[in-house]
């Protein structure tokens, strides 16, 4: 079987999976952008400038990202208890019925266009890009798996 390089396999890949994503966000009217800020709240409550970091923003875009899904009531701004001068953005319930729908919807997408593999080729993908997502985001001073939430305040 031909194959592509890796450039053009991973930029191939990536337009069909942000298309999926894409797709299943306008069927909820949210963009991609609202879509990655629900998902970094699924399990964290970050202060608005670890939000930016998260999402690789400036503090003022996400800012108005915030405000927007706020009015939509799909997050609550809450004041921080360790330090007075933040605040937390959290999902509401409302936020996270929305996340989880979405989620599940574009899980299902993936699992399909995965199944066009054999499980070990699936098993090898998912070490493969996992490695790669994790060196990523150290390099970066985040880290994927730190999603415990804080207590409530």
């Amino acid at each position: 079987m031909p194959s592509l390089s890796p450039v053009d396999g991973l930029a191939q890949l990536s337009f069909l999976v942000l298309g999926a994503l894409e797709r299943r966000a306008a069927e909820h009217d949210v963009s991609i952008v609202q879509t990655r800020l629900l998902g970094v709240l699924r399990d964290r409550r970050p202060t608005m400038q670890e939000l930016a970091r998260l999402l690789g923003q400036d503090k003022s875009s996400v800012s108005g990202l915030v405000d927007r899904a706020e009015r939509r009531g799909l997050v609550a701004r809450v004041p921080s208890a360790a330090d007075r001068r933040s605040v937390l953005v959290s999902l509401t319930d409302q936020g996270r019925r929305l996340a989880a729908s979405v989620e599940e919807q574009f899980e299902a997408d993936v699992t399909a266009l995965l199944a066009h593999l054999p499980a070990a080729e699936r098993a090898t993908l998912s070490r493969l890009v996992s490695g790669m997502l994790v060196a990523h985001a150290a390099a970066n001073g985040v880290d994927l798996f730190d999603t415990l939430l804080p207590s409530p305040e």
